[in-house]
């Protein structure tokens, strides 16, 4: 008697899950001070306190009185140890005057690093104290565009180059370095402790605000939350913040708050990461 051999019964294979985007848990926003967009002060300064060691240059303090003169005679020594009198172009001091420090200051021999560190220091001071939000940062660009095409126009940039090269601005390596030091110091103490003081911490129920340095945290419902990115400015936060904002915060409810955050860093991704993160327990709304 023969059997029939019975099929094997097919494995079902369970389908894939969809790979979805987990939301995180929490999102932190740090409000920072204008100090964080004077990082390129003390870049510039370091960079320019490095150029005038490697040029090999020396400054030296002179005391009133002192003309140049080119019928110095000095004794060099020569390939062969012999001693040969030179005549070389030197300062002369007044009579009984010294120099004082004989230890040579270093620095460039060129007058550009003075020029372009407070050229800096200057536009870094103006854009951190005037805000020139949308629009009005076009404008400017336009408007210095149209300077100079109509000073260009005019043939004034002739006497504007001669006047410019009479500027001349001298500063010794320890200068640069001390300065962006100092600068820089309170740039990462304050960027890295104080800042991080005044912040919002986003959940998906509720918020946790704390926008004092030593004040305590304030919780508040997250449900109906409002999320308002403000007009950006162009030379702050796209230059100098590279891609910071400022965000502005307003809870619903009889009594509703708002929360003013300015100098968020990364605004964009912080943004649609509260997104995601409330839209698993609340309703927000973004403008």
């Amino acid at each position: 008697m023969s059997t029939a051999a019975t099929p094997p019964t097919p494995t079902a294979i369970p389908a894939a899950a969809p790979t979805t985007t987990q939301a995180p848990r929490e999102v932190m926003v740090v409000s920072h001070s204008n100090l964080f967009y004077w990082w390129p002060v003390w870049a510039c300064g370091f960079l320019l306190g490095i150029i005038s060691l490697l040029d090999g240059a020396r400054l030296v303090v002179l005391p009133p009185g002192t003309e140049p003169t080119d019928k110095a005679f000095v004794e060099v020594k020569t390939k062969d140890g012999a001693t040969e009198t030179v005549q070389h172009e030197a300062w002369a001091l007044p009579k009984g005057a010294k120099t004082g420090d004989r230890k040579p200051l270093h620095s460039s021999r060129f007058k550009a690093p003075g020029v372009i560190f407070f050229i800096v220091l200057l536009l870094v001071l103006f854009i951190t104290n005037v805000p020139l939000r949308g629009m009005w940062s076009y404008l400017v660009i336009i408007s210095a565009a149209l300077l100079v095409l109509i000073l260009h126009l005019l043939g004034a940039w002739e006497q504007i180059l001669v006047i410019a090269n009479l500027l001349d601005i001298r500063m010794n390596a320890g200068a640069f370095i001390f300065f962006s030091a100092v600068l820089f110091i309170l740039w990462f103490i304050t960027v890295v402790f104080f800042d991080k003081r005044t912040y919002i911490v986003f959940t998906a129920r509720q918020l946790k605000v704390c926008t004092q340095i030593g004040e305590g945290e304030k919780v508040y419902d997250a449900v109906g939350l409002a999320l308002e990115k403000q007009q950006s400015d162009l030379f702050r936060h796209r230059i100098l913040g590279l891609g910071a904002g400022d965000l502005l915060v307003k809870t619903a409810g009889a009594q509703a708050h708002s929360f003013d955050l300015p100098n968020v860093l990364f605004i964009d991704s912080k943004i649609r990461d509260i997104e995601k993160l409330i839209a698993t327990g609340a309703v927000i709304e973004t403008k």
